[in-house]
C-alpha cells in the first residue's frame, strides 16, 4: 500500500484496540495513540446505545501525523549498502578462516572446532541477505566471496556445505538475477570461471537423500543448475561436460521410491538436451538411451500415481525425442528395442501412449529414420498406427486432437518416405482395406486442414500486421498448414503408386465436397519450395525432386 493509499483508508466501524507494543514509540506517539483508544471506547459506547454511527473522517493533523509515521517505518532498519556488504564478507571470511584454523590444529577433537563451525553458519546465514540486494553481486565477486564459498562445498561437515548450496541457490534466483543485469553477469562469470558445476557434483556425491536437510540440498543443487542455464543457455555445455548428465542417469537408475528430487532431475535433463547437440550425443555415448528406456517400461503397464510422477514421465519422453534428433542415437534406440516398446504402450493405452506417440515420430522422420521405418512395419506397427489413424482415442488422451493427427499423419508421411520394398508394398495396402476407408479418412482430415488454414489466412489479412512473408508463413504452419502438408503429401504417394481405385475414389469425394486436385498439387508445390534442413543438401534436392514428380504425376 503506498502513502496515497494509506492516507485514503477508512476504517472499519469496529476499531480494534492497538497492540501495547507498539504504543512505546515516542511520547507523541503515546499521547496520540491514547486519544485514538478513547474515541475507540467512545465508540464502543455509542454502539450500545445507537445505531453504527457514520465511518469518521481523517484530519489534516491526523493527515500529518501518519505521513511522518509512514517516513519514519520506510527509513527504519539497516539499509544493506557497500558498506554492509564489506562487513558481512568480512565476518564471514574471518569466521571461515578460523574454523580452517581450528579443524587442522584440532582434527581429531570435534568440542574444539565445533564453536568455530557454528560461527561459520551463523555467518554463511547473515550472508543470505545479500540475496536480496543483487545490484551488490559484482562486489561479492571483487572480494572473491564466490570462490570462498564455492570452497566450502567440500567441507568435511555436509551441514556446510548444504548451507553453502541454499545460499548460492538463492542468490541465482532468475527472479533476482533479472532485477540486476550486471550483478547477474558478474555472478554467473565467476560461477562459470570456476567449474562451480564440478564442484557442487562432487559435494552431491557425499549428500545422503535419507537426510532431510542433505535431501533439500540435492533439490537446491539442481535448482542452481537450472538457474545459471535459464539465465545463460550457453552454459548447458559446460555443465554436461562436468558430469551433469552422468550424475541425473546414475539418480534416475537408484531404485528408489517416486519423489521431487527424482522429478527434478527428469526436468534438468530435459533443459540440458533441449537446443544442444553437443549433450544429445554425450548422452548416448553414456548409453543414456538404454537408460531412458528402462525408466519408461515402468509405464507401459502402469500409470503414472500422481501428476508429479506424471510429470517426470513427460520429462523422460521429451528427452528421448531430444535425443532422437542425433542420427547416432537412432541406431541405438533401434538396437535398444525403442521400437517394440513404443509399439507395446500405443496398444496397452495408459498415459504412456502420449509420449510414446511423440517418440516413433520422431525416430521414423526424415532420411535417418529408415531403419526404423523398416523394422516398425516389421514389427506389426502398422496394425497399431492405423487404428489411431482411424479414430482419436477419448481416453487417457494427454494430447489436444490436432496435436493426435499431427502425429499419427506424420508416422504414416515418415513411413512412405523411407519403407522400401515388401515393407512398401504392406503400407500401400493399408488404404485399399475395408472399402477404401483410410482414404475417406484421408480426405475427411484434408478437408478439416483446409478450413483451419484458411481461417488463419483470413485472420492475418484482417489483423493487417506488418508480417514479412516468412512470418506469414510460420504463423499458417503452427494454424494446420504443416499438418495438411503431410496429409497432402500421403494422398500424393498413395495416388501414384497404389492402385488407380485410390485416385478414382478421391477424385470424386473432392468433386463431391468441393475440392480439386489443384489445390492439393499447390500446397505441396508450397511445401516443396520449403523444406527444412532435416538432412543434407543433397536429400533436400532429391526430395524436393521427387514431390514435384508425385505432383506433376497426380
Amino acid at each position: 500500500m503506498d502513502v496515497g493509499e494509506l492516507l485514503s483508508f477508512k476504517p472499519t466501524p469496529t476499531p480494534k484496540r492497538p497492540n501495547e507494543d507498539e504504543l512505546e514509540d515516542s511520547d507523541e506517539e503515546s499521547v496520540r495513540s491514547k486519544k485514538v483508544r478513547r474515541r475507540a471506547v467512545g465508540a464502543d459506547f455509542e454502539r450500545s446505545a445507537k445505531s453504527l454511527p457514520k465511518e469518521p473522517t481523517i484530519t489534516d493533523k491526523e493527515r500529518e501525523d501518519i505521513l511522518k509515521f509512514v517516513e519514519n517505518v520506510v527509513t527504519e532498519g539497516e539499509v544493506l549498502d557497500e558498506t554492509a556488504v564489506k562487513k558481512l564478507v568480512l565476518n564471514f571470511e574471518k569466521k571461515a578462516l578460523r574454523n580452517r584454523e581450528m579443524r587442522i590444529k584440532f582434527p581429531d577433537q570435534p568440542e574444539k572446532f565445533m564453536d568455530s563451525e557454528l560461527d561459520l553458519y551463523d555467518a554463511l546465514q547473515e550472508l543470505s541477505a545479500v540475496a536480496t540486494v543483487p545490484d551488490q553481486y559484482p562486489l561479492l565477486v571483487d572480494l572473491k566471496c564466490i570462490n570462498s564459498l564455492l570452497e566450502l562445498l567440500s567441507h568435511d561437515n555436509t551441514d556446510v556445505s548444504t548451507k553453502v548450496v541454499n545460499l548460492l541457490q538463492e542468490l541465482t534466483d532468475v527472479d533476482i538475477l533479472h532485477e540486476s543485469e550486471e550483478g547477474a553477469e558478474e555472478l554467473i562469470n565467476a560461477l562459470a570461471d570456476a567449474e562451480s558445476p564440478s564442484l557442487l557434483l562432487h559435494n552431491l556425491s557425499r549428500l545422503d537423500e535419507q537426510v532431510p536437510d542433505e535431501r533439500d540440498a540435492v533439490h537446491n543443487t539442481l535448482g542452481i543448475v537450472e538457474n545459471i542455464t535459464e539465465f545463460r543457455p550457453e552454459l548447458c555445455v559446460e555443465v554436461a561436460k562436468q558430469g551433469f548428465i552422468q550424475w541425473i542417469l546414475k539418480r534416475l537408475k537408484m531404485k528408489i521410491p517416486f519423489d521431487a528430487n527424482k522429478l527434478y532431475a527428469t526436468e534438468i535433463l530435459s533443459i540440458l538436451l533441449q537446443n544442444t547437440p553437443e549433450n544429445r550425443k554425450l548422452l548416448g555415448e553414456l548409453d543414456g538411451i538404454d537408460v531412458l528406456l528402462q525408466q519408461l517400461a515402468f509405464y507401459k503397464r502402469h500409470d503414472p500415481s500422481g501428476p508429479e510422477e506424471q510429470e517426470a514421465m513427460e520429462n523422460m519422453f521429451d528427452s528421448l525425442c531430444c535425443a532422437l534428433m542425433e542420427p547416432a542415437n537412432r541406431d541405438r534406440f533401434l538396437r535398444g528395442e525403442g521400437l517394440q516398446l513404443m509399439n507395446l504402450m500405443l496398444r496397452e493405452k495408459k498415459m504412456s501412449r502420449n509420449g510414446s506417440l511423440k517418440v516413433l515420430d520422431h525416430a521414423l522422420a526424415g532420411p535417418d529414420g529408415k531403419d526404423n521405418c523398416n523394422k516398425f512395419v516389421d514389427i506389426l506397427g502398422l496394425r497399431t498406427v492405423f487404428p489411431l489413424f482411424m479414430k482419436t482415442p477419448k481416453r487417457k488422451r494427454l494430447l489436444t486432437v490436432d496435436q493426435h493427427e499431427e502425429h499419427v499423419v506424420s508416422i504414416i508421411s515418415s513411413m512412405l518416405q523411407n519403407c522400401q520394398g515388401g515393407q512398401r508394398q504392406r503400407l500401400l495396402a493399408k488404404f485399399t482395406e475395408n472399402d477404401l476407408e483410410k482414404v475417406d479418412r484421408l480426405l475427411e482430415l484434408h478437408f478439416k486442414y483446409m478450413d483451419k488454414v484458411d481461417r488463419v489466412e483470413k485472420d492475418i489479412e484482417q489483423e493487417a500486421e506488418d508480417l514479412d512473408d516468412d512470418a506469414q508463413y510460420l504463423k499458417r504452419l503452427s494454424g494446420g498448414l504443416f499438418t495438411l502438408q503431410l496429409i497432402d503429401r500421403i494422398i500424393l504417394e498413395v495416388c501414384t503408386a497404389g492402385p488407380a481405385s485410390i485416385k478414382q475414389r478421391v477424385q470424386r469425394v473432392l468433386s463431391l465436397r468441393g475440392g480439386s486436385l489443384k489445390i492439393i498439387r499447390h500446397v505441396m508445390r508450397e511445401y516443396a519450395g520449403n523444406l527444412g534442413d532435416a538432412g543434407s543438401e543433397e536429400w533436400r534436392q532429391q526430395e524436393q525432386q521427387h514431390i514435384l514428380q508425385l505432383v506433376d504425376k497426380f
